[in-house]
């Protein structure tokens, strides 16, 4: 049988749809778009964070409370982390609890329009602000993309309350429209506010605004799940690929799987062999 001649590639359109069409990729469906997701857009892309409440009932946070809790071990090494702190990295290998948080819908929604397609999961932790946490520094979180402000978001946030966030028990400190802030400005702390929100309840904000962990002056600790995202060209904080069975990834809905990696930035960013990642899974 003669071999297929050789494709064509003579304008740089074709060259970023041929790697990323030889394989079935994923396509977002239309459950990440509606009015909801554009009213909570216009609320994000003013003030830099909207609160989502609702979108997990009570039996769905008592389940990834009793998925996490074991595995909470160990207090964060700094002030940054939170000396009375316990942070479990490495979550979406510990347990499938989380799945549902990362790939959300509503919150992909978001980072449909943040983002060009096959954008990434940066990074997934377990956080347990305990008794007696002081005050997190106020920081952007894709600060460490060393790119002049002010620009565009290059990453975004979600951090869901397992528990109830109050204005005691370290419910997340944020700067309204701090992601619009040029590099030449910090925040103060009276220029918080505490996003207080009940369990069930997701905090979204982009990479570009000021925010820090609360102070926790109650006797109850304060659980929460958070999940990052970014530009699918660029690197993320974790190392999925490194982290995660195959057989874990197999296990993942297509959309997660495409966030941690098995996914094409066309024309060819993240390869395996010359070929899509995907094709991986499908060796035993």
């Amino acid at each position: 049988m003669p071999a297929k001649p050789p494709k064509a590639i003579d304008d740089p359109e074709t060259l970023n749809s041929d790697l990323a069409a030889k394989h079935r990729a994923y396509r977002p469906g239309p459950e990440r778009t509606s009015p909801a997701v554009e009213a909570d857009f216009a609320v994000l892309q003013r003030d830099g964070y909207v609160i989502i409440e609702g979108l997990l009932d009570h039996d769905d946070v008592a389940s990834i409370r009793a998925a996490v809790t074991p595995l909470l071990d160990r207090f964060g090494r700094n002030t940054f982390e939170g000396t009375k702190t316990q942070r479990v990295y490495n979550v979406l290998a510990k347990t499938e609890a989380i799945d549902r948080l990362a790939d959300h819908p509503r919150v992909l929604g978001l980072m449909d329009r943040l983002f060009l397609p096959n954008f990434l999961l940066s990074q997934a932790q377990v956080i347990n602000l305990c008794p007696g946490e002081t005050p997190q520094m106020l920081h952007p979180d894709d600060g460490f993309y060393r790119i002049p402000r002010p620009r565009a978001p290059l990453g975004a946030a979600t951090i869901w309350a397992i528990d109830d966030f109050t204005a005691d028990n370290g419910a997340t400190l944020v700067v309204p429209e701090s992601h619009e802030w040029g590099d030449d400005r910090r925040p103060s702390p009276a220029e918080t506010i505490k996003a207080t929100m009940p369990a069930g309840s997701v905090l979204v904000f982009v990479g570009t605004t000021w925010h820090g962990g609360g102070q926790n002056t109650t006797e109850s600790p304060r659980l929460a799940v958070t999940c990052q995202y970014c530009e699918p060209y660029l690197r993320q904080q974790e190392s999925f690929l490194l982290e995660l069975s195959r057989d874990r990834v197999r296990a993942m809905s297509p959309a997660l799987q495409s966030m941690v990696g098995y996914s094409i930035m066309p024309p060819f960013m993240g390869m395996v062999d010359g070929k899509h990642p995907l094709r991986l899974l499908e060796q035993r």
